[in-house]
């Protein structure tokens, strides 16, 4: 519970109604005692956190003026949520984001009616609060609608389509610009150079709005007025892309001053159609240490408040990240066609060092899966070996792309997988749990799966030399410690590797999978197949095993249905073959959020889930085995 000696004013709120009835005098000292408590909280759970600081007086300004949840207030991506989710009525809970059965890390509609649209994945508020203003309209409904999008979030192509066709439309809604210079990482691109012109035309703008109040909306000041704001702006800015586009645009102004913010709030809320309020705020705002390192507490472990986040000893394995990252810089002092895309997640997929070494074979084109495919395809055409290092679910964005721009044309792309299968305390927006199934569909690609450290280099090596396109996937956590061969060593295409022989059931373990799969087999006495290939599969090898097993079964961290199991099921089908197969992997839901190991054991996917399904499945098979050997 929330100290109220501490906190008096927010101790009193546990809704947005209960911040409405202080007087506007009092919102800096809330925002103050909210900024306080999101450093406490977050210093106990973890979480996001420089997005979050960032938007405290905003979120305070917006619950407070508008009347919300009836008024719409659509956030985008969820970095910058807590403060919202604080204010709605999950004050108490807020140490329980990302934990099993706790508050969900970004807005969730199931979860609270404040949160109007479900988000994770960015720049989908600008389209999704447009949908919601259309319907409004339509219904003959004059409730407000309010998109915050971040300036890094911008750089999608979603964020522009929805942007131009607002401006078409004529929506009465209002996106605000939450500039603040900062993706995970800097941001990139043309983009943000523009809103930096901008942010340097403040006193134009201050000019511009001072007088439009002091004359009426007609008669002929009025047009002189606009024709010399279009020659100032000409000479001072380059017209906004944002007014090209059909967007009353407005400022910048400072995101952290509530008097500002309330008063130009006030504003634009009492005019129609698509407007755009430009806000400048600081990542971190109000906790130096994030505002001096801002990728660093962009997310954040448990950590002291009083010391700031103390840098923990190297771990003695290297995740899977680490070793592609490797990996990638080995490659390309090998390789001078290597070039490295990423969609604007250098830190996440492990590009640090690259960048570094190689800035100028290294491409971040931000938050622009759909284009960082299209790009890798350009490339290869001209001879370029590009390697496209994505998280599973964000490659879900450019699957057309994918599919008609690389797989079609069969260029020479390697995608480098990260965040393959159950990932954990980002809930269902981030796992990527269809990879396998959405990869093996596709024609001319090869799709790997290693299980250890060693085998992610030599499968990433195979893939890079294969003419063509390929996906090596791989999750967000360590291997199991086997020691990595220094050499750039490709493996055979579609051979797996049989790790024990057994009897009677054959283990067919797909990536990260194979650890422990390896367990049951001995106590199974069971055939373990380390299959490294989904496709193509070794189809040698399973003609040979299923003379000599009578059961197999599959075991893959992806969905069940489409998956490396269901491959298995077909070449089976195909070959005429009617030995019984018991498929494991993840169900037919969205994982919600948890520690990896909390729904790998939901899912059946540990020691115990696995035995358990092959023993129930199994049980008259297993039990003549043990006839048998008594014998």
């Amino acid at each position: 519970m929330i100290d109220s000696q501490r906190y008096p004013r927010l101790a009193r709120i546990d809704s947005p109604a209960d911040l409405r009835q202080f007087e506007e005098g009092e919102l800096p000292a809330i925002a103050q005692e909210l900024r306080d408590y999101l450093i406490e909280s977050v210093a106990t759970s973890g979480g996001h956190f420089g997005a979050n600081l960032g938007v405290i007086e905003l979120t305070v300004a917006l619950h407070w003026l508008y009347d919300t949840p009836t008024d719409r207030l659509v956030w985008d991506v969820g970095h910058q949520g807590y403060p919202h989710k604080i204010l709605t009525g999950r004050r108490d809970r807020i140490t329980t984001v990302k934990k099993k059965d706790g508050v969900a890390p970004f807005p969730k509609r199931d979860e609270s009616p404040f949160d109007t649209f479900g988000v994770g994945h960015s720049s989908t508020s600008i389209g999704a609060a447009l949908g919601m203003a259309i319907a409004a309209q339509r219904n003959g409904d004059a409730r407000k609608i309010v998109a915050v999008i971040g300036d890094g979030a911008m750089t999608a192509g979603m964020a522009f389509e929805a942007l131009n066709h607002g401006g078409d439309v004529e929506p009465d809604m209002l996106v605000i610009l939450n500039d603040n210079q900062m993706s995970i990482s800097e941001n990139v691109g043309a983009l943000t150079k523009m809103l930096a012109r901008l942010m340097s035309s403040r006193t134009l703008n201050k000019i511009r709005e001072r007088g439009k109040s002091m004359m009426k909306r007609d008669g002929l000041l009025w047009r002189a007025a606009k024709r010399w704001e279009e020659h100032a702006k000409g000479m001072f800015v380059p017209s906004t892309l944002f007014e090209e586009l059909g967007f009353h645009y407005t400022g910048p102004i400072d995101g952290h001053d509530i008097p500002q913010l309330l008063t130009t709030l006030r504003t634009l809320k009492e005019l129609k159609g698509p407007r755009l309020l430009h806000v400048i705020t600081t990542k971190g705002k109000g906790y130096a240490p994030a505002e001096a390192q801002q990728i660093e507490y962009h997310a954040v472990g448990p950590f002291d408040p009083h010391q700031g986040v103390v840098k923990k000893a190297a771990p003695t394995k290297p995740s899977y990240t680490e070793v592609f990252g490797d990996w990638l810089c080995d490659m390309a002092a090998a390789e001078p066609r290597l070039y490295g895309i990423t969609p604007a997640m250098r830190e996440g997929s492990g590009l640090v060092r690259f960048s570094r070494e190689y800035p100028q074979r290294y491409l971040d084109v931000g938050i622009a899966e759909q284009h960082a495919v299209t790009l890798a395809a350009g490339m290869a055409c001209e001879g370029a070996k590009p390697v496209v290092a994505i998280y599973s679910t964000f490659l879900q964005r450019g699957y057309d792309q994918l599919i008609h721009d690389v797989a079609l044309q069969d260029l020479d792309v390697l995608f480098a997988i990260d965040r393959a299968g159950v990932v954990g305390p980002d809930g269902a927006t981030h796992a990527g749990s269809f990879d396998l199934s959405y990869l093996r569909c596709i024609p001319n690609m090869i799709v790997m799966a290693p299980s250890n450290e060693d085998e992610c280099r030599k499968l990433l090596t195979t893939g890079f030399l294969h003419t063509g396109p390929a996906a090596v996937r791989y999750p967000r956590s360590s291997g199991p410690g086997v020691s990595i061969t220094p050499e750039l060593v490709p493996l055979p295409i579609g051979k797996a590797e049989v790790r024990r022989r057994g009897r009677g059931i054959a283990l067919l373990a797909f990536g990260a999978m194979v650890a422990p799969a390896a367990k049951v087999a001995e106590t199974l006495d069971a055939t373990l197949v380390d299959m490294r290939f989904v496709k193509p599969l070794d189809e040698a090898l399973l003609r040979e095993l299923s003379k000599s097993h009578a059961a197999f079964v599959t075991i893959e961290d992806n969905a069940i249905m489409g998956g490396a199991g269901s491959a298995v099921g077909e070449w089976l089908h195909a070959s005429g073959l009617a030995l019984p197969l018991l498929q494991l992997g993840l169900s037919d839901t969205f994982l919600e959020h948890a520690s990896r190991d909390e729904l790998l054991a939901h899912e059946g996917l540990d020691v115990a889930g696995i035995e358990a399904a092959v023993r129930k499945r199994f049980a008259d098979l297993l039990a003549a085995a043990a006839l048998r050997n008594a014998v």
